[in-house]
């Protein structure tokens, strides 16, 4: 770097700890846990180089990252370093640069992101206090940062494994924490420029079980023959979608949802986001091996095109991308849904809660007055404290349920995740009829309950999901969004079996029926479970707990929203469902 007239810096960073730490969960990016005895042998190393624009005044930037293991680094980095640093040497020498050119060739030995983020934190945050890591090697780090503009936005270039197709394939990953996404035309960008000039193959990540869905084909057809019917009968109605395309775009919209809602970056550039830069990770696929010296002359000059065409469109903006949308779910890497439709299928299935809740109340406390003889009992407005207090016990439940696993994390001892897993679950359990015992009318076996009405629990009960559900829908969309479809129905189809097993009526067993199948799929180990088949994964059996917690794990980890919301939000209105559904009424 230095040889092409780069300003170079070496930064030092440490492993990041993966512990669960509940005061740290909304803290900024640039805290972390160290690991403890950490020696001078397991520091990371990380490279920036620097070039000055000619024609900028050095407040922007433009970053590209390189992750390359300098230990155990591969035929393919090789390849992702050699595109970079051809480019790099040809915008050494460029005259038209208004915006600063870092280049930063991270230490992949502990992942791709920790590094990223570790100069990142370095860049935003400098930290003044003398640091252990100075004393380790012969490299002189210390007051030789360089730092450029402010970031306008961010490329991240890995070159993995061989393409599947008989032509080279990019893949755009654009997610990051907790449902961020960069700004579309970052990724139109890129696509347009990947596609019409250097003819790549452009994909997106698919939920790959969805491809060979049968009932999903169904759809497709039904959908195509309808577009194939419109368009006869009016040429202008253009709506149709092949069959093949719908596959995909269901494909590619599944995979897109569940990535934002997991709330974990898919790459190093979810580091980026952190601090507002838009950034995504392109990982090309050449068709031809590593080691064919034939092919790699080309591969080298449409790998280099690609990025000096991006960089050029970022570099001759005045502002940082703003116009399009920041807020949408992918289809296809040239097609998306934005926020002003899918917010409609959110608002369709939270709008009857407070309707039904309202409803449900005025219902309950009716019967309630006319059961009653007591002239004290028929102040209405009081009459849902009983439920209210049961809905804030078991909310408060899940709160404690939620902390759990740091006090496991600080037990002493080497624990698989399973046997953790196992004492989350008996805790959790022993906390649980711990409350139905200490508090009475908490219990759904509790005497008390006879003399109250289940509508006026269900009313609380779908208040306090609609609020909870709106406001996951302001951190992470995509969270709430499935959230909804899970927890909206069994809200509402929840009713006491007990009535509907005592009439026999067809009616009421197939509600009962449907009120079990709901409360059954909703728990969130058995939906965990679902999901893993869904995403061909498969159901595994009796390490079931030992993966569920190795997920959550991951969620707390990333510091994603999803864990609150599961352990806050869904798991006492499931309680809250069950308590419903065997109410002694």
């Amino acid at each position: 770097m230095s040889e092409m007239g780069a300003e170079v810096s070496y930064q030092k960073f440490h492993p990041e700890g993966n512990q669960f730490h509940p005061l740290h969960f909304f803290s900024g990016p640039d805290s972390y846990t160290l690991l403890e005895n950490v020696s001078c042998a397991s520091y990371g190393v990380n490279v920036a180089g620097i070039i000055r624009a000619p024609r900028g005044d050095g407040k922007e930037s433009i970053v590209l990252v390189t992750p390359y293991d300098f230990i155990n680094g591969g035929d393919y980095e090789s390849l992702s370093l050699g595109i970079v640093s051809s480019l790099f040497s040809l915008l050494s020498r460029v005259t038209w640069l208004s915006k600063d050119i870092i280049w930063l060739v991270a230490d992949s030995r502990y992942g791709d992101y920790r590094p990223v983020a570790a100069w990142l934190t370095e860049y935003h945050s400098p930290s003044f206090k003398v640091s252990d890591l100075l004393k380790c090697d012969e490299l002189n780090t210390a007051d030789t940062f360089r730092r450029a503009g402010t970031m306008a936005a961010a490329l991240v270039l890995k070159v993995d494994g061989r393409s599947e197709r008989f032509e080279d394939t990019l893949s755009i990953y654009a997610e990051a924490s907790n449902g961020q996404m960069p700004n579309l035309d970052l990724i139109n960008v890129v696509n347009y420029l990947a596609v019409h000039r250097q003819g790549f193959y452009v994909k997106l990540e698919k939920v790959v079980s969805l491809l060979s869905s049968s009932w999903l084909k169904i759809f497709g057809e039904i959908f195509e023959a309808v577009g194939k019917l419109a368009h006869t009968l009016n040429p202008d109605w253009n709506f149709g979608i092949p069959a093949a395309d719908y596959l995909e775009g269901s494909a590619t919209l599944a995979s897109s949802l569940y990535s934002q809602a997991l709330g974990i970056p898919t790459g190093p550039h979810g580091a980026f986001r952190d601090y507002q830069v838009d950034a995504i990770t392109l990982k090309v696929s050449p068709r031809f091996p590593p080691h064919s010296k034939t092919r790699q002359h080309d591969f080298f000059l449409r790998g280099a095109r690609l990025l000096e065409g991006t960089i050029r469109s970022v570099n001759n903006l005045l502002e940082k991308f703003h116009q399009s949308f920041f807020l949408y779910l992918l289809t296809s890497p040239s097609k998306f849904i934005s926020v002003g439709v899918y917010m409609i299928a959110f608002a369709l299935l939270v709008a009857p809660l407070p309707m039904v809740a309202a409803s449900l109340y005025i219902d309950g406390c009716k019967a309630l007055t006319n059961s009653t003889h007591n002239p004290a009992e028929n102040f209405k407005s009081w009459k849902w404290l009983d439920a209210a207090k049961q809905v804030f016990a078991l909310h408060l439940l899940g709160f404690i349920v939620t902390l759990l696993p740091y006090f496991i994390c600080q037990l002493p001892g080497q624990h698989s995740p399973r046997n953790r897993s196992i004492m989350w679950g008996t805790t959790s359990s022993s906390l649980l009829l711990i409350t139905f015992v200490t508090i009475p009318g908490c219990s759904p076996f509790s005497s008390r309950l006879h003399r109250n009405n289940w509508a006026v629990l269900k009313s609380v009960t779908i208040a306090a999901a609609f609020i909870g559900l709106c406001l996951m829908s302001i951190i992470n969309f995509a969270t709430a969004e499935i959230g909804a479809l899970l927890l909206v129905p069994t809200c509402l189809m929840a009713q006491p079996i007990k009535p509907a097993l005592r009439s026999r009526s067809i009616k009421s067993l197939l509600g009962a029926l449907c009120s079990l199948v709901l409360v059954t799929i909703g728990f969130p180990v058995m939906f965990f479970a679902i999901s893993k088949g869904l995403l061909g994964e498969g159901i595994v059996g009796l390490s079931l707990g030992g993966e569920f917690w190795t997920w959550l794990e991951s969620l707390w980890a990333w510091k994603s929203a999803t864990y609150l919301y599961i352990g806050m939000v869904h798991l006492p209105c499931w309680l809250l469902c069950l308590c419903i559904l065997f109410h002694p009424s």
